[in-house]
């Protein structure tokens, strides 16, 4: 990704080789060694897959999509050491030499005292709400994401998202639109009280919020509250590289620590995590729960025993534990750190320039087109979100997601009527080590292209849909003719 398109950065700035030198290009900080062949289709037969998927991007065949961006969970590119640590992954069943590596990588990082395997995020999510959580409970978090929610809310809970209002504006630019809302926090202990907030979440970055950063305030803030009123206070952690590496860039005094350092301290603030290492370890399958309470160690131990496998190996293969330690350092590469922030925000720059309305600023892991303004026509219980996911395949074979009303609106209890989302977004995942600048060219010029003829585009609905997490399995049907 090139420098010049981000040279108000720091990372631009390291691009300089030295006084009166040339301005450098970011490049890609390793080599291609092995590729995987992707299958051009037509605009028919991209029409015909998605009318058999019920226009659901998730019901398609991978191989029958251009570039996934479907999501960024899993997707990433292993490097040669991680695929070299996968050779020596020990498979015994308790005690396995691999584990007490995991263990060792995860514990110089994080700092918990107990460390718990899954085979991946969702599964330390529902061990960890199914152990904390009751009917009446409420669980407090800058933006819960789908499975954490649908997690909380089948132990009973109830969750409660309070980004800061800067959050909920996709145009306004703020260096932390990740930040929970700390006045919001304290206002709900006064009126639940808290022996009704079992936990509070943090989630770094803020997924839902356009994958935007918390600052180290904001989670020492958090922790403060949280502490003062005798609420254990977790980290979501799935992204906590990039969230580090922004506290870097833009908060004061945090520009020369390194991310391990800055990484180190965020979680010194909390008392527990859950990780999906499916995001910023870098690997394809894999996750963990961290506690510093013993006793609740010993009750998830018990649960994930049951569910998932002995402790030592919670569902995934020695090699799988191997894989992770690896990618848990590479991950806090600076190098590595410098060219991913940078390309996502080469993308949002060049999206911005050609007037397609994203979130600003760029998070660390996507790009996020602002379905409501880019469709301001579709009414938000006509799934406009929807209709821009439908329109990038048919143009281009690209698969985003929606992450608005399909994903988050919900039934009103008391009126039965449908309640849209907060926000209509398309997020544009970008797996991590996988795709080419020409590639990224090319999804501008799709994304271009289907903005040139917003205004044919037209509404969803619903065909079908399951109560809990509908977009997985949800059937659509166009309001419109597709062209």
């Amino acid at each position: 990704m090139n420098a010049a398109n981000s040279a108000d950065t720091r990372s631009a700035e390291r691009s300089v080789a030295g006084p009166g030198a040339r301005r450098r290009p970011i490049i890609e900080p390793f080599k291609i060694k092995v590729v995987e062949p992707i299958r051009l289709t037509t605009r028919q037969e991209r029409t015909t897959y998605l009318e058999a998927a019920g226009y659901n991007v998730f019901k398609l065949r991978a191989e029958d999509v251009l570039i996934d961006l479907l999501t960024d969970s899993g997707t990433s590119a292993m490097s040669a050491d991680q695929w070299a640590a996968v050779m020596r992954g020990d498979e015994a069943y308790a005690g396995s030499k691999s584990w007490y590596r995991f263990e060792a990588a995860v514990k110089d990082i994080f700092g918990f005292a107990h460390v718990i395997p899954t085979h991946q995020g969702r599964a330390a999510e529902r061990i960890l709400f199914s152990t904390v959580c009751r009917p009446g409970h409420v669980v407090p978090s800058n933006t819960h994401f789908d499975t954490t929610r649908a997690n909380i809310e089948a132990a009973g809970a109830e969750a409660v998202d309070m980004p800061i209002p800067e959050g909920l504006v996709p145009s306004r630019v703020h260096p932390f639109k990740g930040n929970m809302d700390v006045a919001a926090l304290e206002a709900l202990i006064a009126d639940v009280g808290a022996d009704r907030i079992p936990i509070c979440m943090l989630t770094v970055t803020n997924n839902t919020g356009g994958g935007q950063p918390v600052s180290m305030a904001n989670i020492r803030a958090v922790s403060e509250v949280c502490h003062a009123h005798g609420i254990p206070f977790y980290l979501d952690a799935c992204r906590f590289a990039e969230n580090a590496w922004f506290i870097k860039e833009r908060e004061e005094g945090f520009d020369h620590r390194s991310a391990r350092e800055i990484a180190r301290e965020m979680f010194s603030y909390a008392d527990g995590c859950t990780m999906s290492a499916k995001k910023d370890a870098l690997v394809n399958i894999g996750g963990f729960l961290a506690t510093n309470d013993t006793s609740l160690a010993r009750q998830e131990q018990n649960l994930l025993i049951l569910t998932e496998g002995f402790p030592t190996y919670g569902g995934l293969a020695g090699r799988d534990l191997e894989a992770i330690a690896v990618g848990l350092e590479e991950v806090l590469r600076e190098d590595y750190l410098t060219y991913r922030i940078a390309s996502v925000r080469w993308l949002g720059r060049h999206l911005t320039e050609g007037g397609v309305p994203i979130v600003q600023p760029p998070g660390g892991h996507a790009v996020y087109l602002d379905a409501a303004a880019f469709l301001p026509h579709v009414p938000p219980l006509q799934l406009p979100g929807q209709s821009l996911v439908a329109e990038l395949y048919v143009e281009g074979g690209v698969r985003g997601v929606e992450i608005g009303t399909v994903m988050f609106g919900h039934t009103d209890p008391d009126t039965g009527e449908e309640v849209p989302s907060r926000m209509e977004l398309v997020r544009l995942a970008i797996p991590r080590r996988v795709y080419t600048e020409s590639q990224i060219d090319y999804l501008v010029d799709v994304v271009l292209d289907v903005w040139d003829r917003r205004e044919a585009i037209g509404g969803f609905r619903f065909v079908e849909q399951t109560p809990v997490l509908r977009h997985f399995t949800a059937r659509f049907e166009p309001l419109y003719e597709m062209t």
